[in-house]
């Protein structure tokens, strides 16, 4: 099986769309002798800051001398970004120039093409005997968990960090029996039509990667999910550990960096990290936190580990910048908190700099109130359609927001947007992307 062969199988599955349930996941896994099991798995959940928690927590662990495996969706510049494999070495020489975060010295490689096609081959004949037993087809996710999970156990890796897909109690990736723990970072709203329309509903269905003899950390969070979180917990009869983000003093914001101190057992801590933005620091403590609770199950990681490796942490797509002179921002905001998040770091980093959005959203988003939040920030909005079956037309996003700026341009395209934005923007402003995850790889590509 050639590479474009086995993404055509992953993409001809696209159009069974998503489907919560562990039956077929199970049955999949079942046959492929659930690699899963031999794997020490940390199962991270929640609506958002997952991305980044998984990064900072993947670079811990890595900088603390364990092969280190993540999965995540979606990917934003490559597919194969979905599996990750984190290494580190200390001498920053050893490292190939072009691998991301070499000049640090964390490596972080892709599956490799080869395995993606050798997890392919075996998965698709097990898909056909599943249909020909009149089980259901393995949707793409299922698919792509499998293949994470086979991966994984070839590789052997000391850690595979779990990212949930969109939900958690039903989500293909709870087909794991028993992780070490279980990672919840904030929950809000989004996905109402699979998840329910409440703050308590959604949390419910992210609690369900709770475990028995699996402790859970999560991060400050709206009442009516801690209440949910902690019934969970009593009913498992496991710790609920709170990455408390009053217990942080002394947050320096910088252009470039972040730095913040961090009171723990009557001492005090600074910690640095090079992703930007407000709520940072929240999914930074809330890996730090896990990785103190590692340590204390028995598993090494060094002080020196959790904050070289909340330093040299690397997140794509989320607040990042992409190109200068005019400097060009890119993010994934594509709800209401995160929409809010962003607006906190608008503020924070662009005080009377002047400011030309590119967006781009799926129409299943809470769209109205992205634009709500943010429009009123810009100078300049583009709008553009990503190239996704979901995508919410540019013509009808822009309508949305002439309610809120009173220079709005439907480019209808990412190639349309990114000249507009230039023939826009002058050496001094800034140009920021956001919305889809689904457009940006795309747009970076086109710069």
């Amino acid at each position: 099986m050639t590479y474009e062969e086995a993404k055509g199988f992953i993409e001809e599955t696209y159009k069974l769309g998503s489907v919560l349930g562990l039956d077929t996941i199970r049955e999949l896994m079942k046959r492929l002798d659930n690699p899963q099991d031999k794997l020490r798995i940390i199962h991270v959940a929640g609506t958002n800051g997952k991305g980044s928690t998984t990064s900072f927590l993947a670079s811990i662990l890595a900088s603390g001398a364990y092969k280190v495996g993540r999965y995540i969706s979606p990917s934003v510049f490559s597919y194969r970004e979905k599996i990750q494999i984190l290494t580190y070495k200390s001498t920053a020489s050893e490292l190939d120039d072009k691998n991301l975060g070499a000049e640090q010295g964390l490596r972080i490689d892709y599956i490799s093409k080869d395995g993606l096609c050798k997890a392919i081959e075996q998965i698709q004949i097990i898909c056909e005997d599943m249909v020909r037993d009149g089980h259901a087809h393995p949707t793409s996710f299922e698919i792509e968990t499998a293949m994470a999970f086979l991966y994984m156990a070839w590789e052997q890796v000391d850690f595979l960090i779990l990212e949930a897909g969109m939900g958690g109690r039903l989500d293909a990736t709870n087909v794991i029996s028993q992780p070490i723990c279980s990672v919840i970072s904030a929950i809000s709203m989004d996905h109402m039509e699979y998840l329910g329309d409440s703050l308590e509903k959604i949390a419910r269905e992210k609690a369900g990667i709770m475990k028995p003899n699996a402790p859970i950390i999560t991060c400050n969070q709206e009442p009516e999910v801690m209440g949910v979180l902690n019934k969970n917990a009593k009913e498992l009869g496991i710790p609920l550990l709170l990455a408390d983000v009053s217990r942080v003093e002394r947050i320096n914001y910088n252009r470039d960096f972040t730095e913040f101190s961090f009171s723990a057992d009557s001492s005090s801590r600074k910690y640095r990290i090079n992703l930007l933005g407000k709520h940072q620091v929240m999914n930074a403590l809330l890996a730090l936190e896990t990785a103190k609770k590692l340590n204390d199950m028995g598993y090494i990681i060094r002080e020196e580990a959790i904050e070289r490796g909340l330093r040299l942490a690397i997140c794509q797509g989320r607040f990042e910048k992409i190109s200068r002179s005019p400097d060009i921002y890119i993010d994934g905001a594509h709800n209401r908190d995160a929409a809010i998040s962003l607006r906190e770091s608008i503020e924070l980093y662009f005080t009377n700099r002047r400011l030309i959005f590119m967006i781009g959203v799926l129409a299943d988003k809470d769209y109205k109130s992205i634009i709500r939040i943010l429009a009123p920030l810009a100078d300049v909005i583009i709008t553009l359609t990503p190239d996704n079956p979901r995508a919410l037309a540019s013509d009808r996003l822009a309508d949305e927001a002439r309610a809120y700026c009173s220079k709005v341009i439907d480019e209808r395209n990412v190639e349309g947007a990114i000249e507009r934005a230039y023939k826009e923007a002058g050496s001094d402003d800034i140009i920021l992307a956001f919305g889809s995850l689904s457009f940006l790889g795309s747009l970076v590509k086109n710069l």
